[in-house]
């Protein structure tokens, strides 16, 4: 490409999806479940009322679809 040499990767991301040289999932599912940690973290320090309800709620609308949303480990039977 005109005397310019590609820089080499060994991780490329797509939008949303993390694709290493050896075509593992090992770094998406960990990036997946950083973020979901992250805000169950959030929810925890931000929620002051928490009924079971509520924290059911929350967490099915904001921390399950990290760990769901293009992993291979997750596995919902």
């Amino acid at each position: 490409m005109k005397d310019q040499k590609l820089e080499t990767t060994s991780t490329e991301k797509d939008p949303g999806i993390v694709i290493t040289s050896d075509l593992k999932s090992s770094e998406q599912c960990s990036q997946a479940y950083s973020k979901a940690s992250r805000v169950l973290g959030m929810i925890k320090r931000t929620i002051v009322y928490k009924s079971a309800d509520t924290l059911v709620r929350l967490y099915k609308s904001l921390v399950r679809p990290h760990p769901e949303y293009c992993t291979a480990a997750w596995s919902p039977h």
